[in-house]
């Protein structure tokens, strides 16, 4: 079983390694059913207890599989996490998602913002449907970038509601940035919030303001892309960071991390999910997986050793600054 921490002040276990699953809805190429539920399988074997997905992940594909495999699963066994924000309408129109939203699904709803005190709870009816669960763990406010006070204003109010009434046991936001997180800790009672992509051995955007914020009023982050999409997975020519083919000078620095990484007897992979681990206030690391191929992998990374003197190198190579965190075996 793989370790985990509670979220700040609540109730809510996470494991510091957690299941992404936008992939299993067929992330930007298919995915079929099987391959989906042996994913899902592979990580409840490797012994992941926590798992992340959204209804705007494959139009509701991503729920309605995680949930298939969940529950046959005693529910106090896993904590789940879904978001609010974008209602699910149904469409006729035919075609495909991956225009629209990235998926390999058929185009069977679209997609129509949300942040009212209704739709977030119409939102959550919709998601426990899907996922055939009673509850919900954790629900985050999703990509609320171009609603940010409608977000603040009316969807974060209707979470705090319901975590008052207990339907949720944690409430925050996930997003791809590091600033409006930052005001949903600095302004909110917000419990935890998702960092994609700003929390990584290429990007600490997220140590200037959100993990301080965070680490002072005992809140917790989950750090989610911690591969950058890609290029800290494997920096091959063409590799993709952040979702766009990554320039030359961030090829090269994965490249040089993933040489002092081999020559110290570990992984580059390794290394990434180690990272974020190091600050106080990072919880879990989320990995968004699409095969059982890549779960094993990610658990076996996730358990390699990462030698203290490879850390040391990254800094005195100018690869991470000194006032950096980063993993400290314990004295034994």
């Amino acid at each position: 079983m793989i370790a985990r921490a509670r979220l700040a002040a609540t109730d809510v276990l996470v494991s510091r390694l957690s299941f992404g699953a936008a992939p299993i809805a067929g992330l930007f190429e298919p995915v079929g059913e099987e391959q989906a539920y042996e994913a899902v399988t592979a990580a409840w074997d490797a012994g992941i207890r926590t798992y992340d997905t959204a209804p705007h992940y494959g139009l509701g594909v991503s729920e309605r599989r995680l949930g298939e495999v969940l529950r046959a699963q005693p529910r106090d066994s896993f904590t789940l996490s879904t978001k609010v924000g974008r209602l699910l309408v149904p469409y006729d129109g035919g075609g495909d998602d991956l225009a629209a939203g990235g998926f390999a699904v058929p185009a069977t709803h679209r997609r129509v913002w949300d942040f009212s005190a209704d739709g977030i709870r119409r939102s959550i009816e919709g998601s426990l449907e899907r996922l055939g669960l009673d509850h919900i763990d954790i629900v985050y406010l999703h990509d609320p970038d171009e609603h940010e006070e409608w977000a603040l204003r009316e969807g974060y109010p209707a979470l705090e509601r319901l975590r008052a009434e207990g339907v949720v046991g944690a409430i925050g936001a996930g997003m791809n940035q590091a600033e409006m997180l930052t005001r949903f800790l600095t302004d909110t009672d917000t419990d935890v919030v998702l960092a994609a992509g700003r929390y990584t051995l290429l990007d600490q955007i997220a140590l200037e303001a959100l993990l301080p914020a965070a680490a002072a009023r005992g809140r917790s982050v989950v750090a989610a892309a911690v591969y950058n999409s890609g290029i800290l997975a494997e920096p091959r020519t063409g590799a993709t960071y952040n979702y766009t083919t990554a320039p030359d000078a961030l090829l090269t620095r994965a490249r040089r991390i993933r040489h002092l990484a081999e020559r110290h007897g570990t992984t580059l992979r390794a290394a990434a999910l180690a990272f974020p681990l190091a600050h106080p206030a990072v919880a879990s690391v989320l990995v968004g997986m699409r095969s059982a191929a890549q779960v094993r992998d990610t658990a076996e990374q996730f358990a390699r050793p990462v030698p203290d003197d490879f850390w040391a190198e990254l800094k005195a190579e100018g690869l991470l600054g000194d006032d950096v965190p980063v993993p400290v075996k314990e004295a034994v």
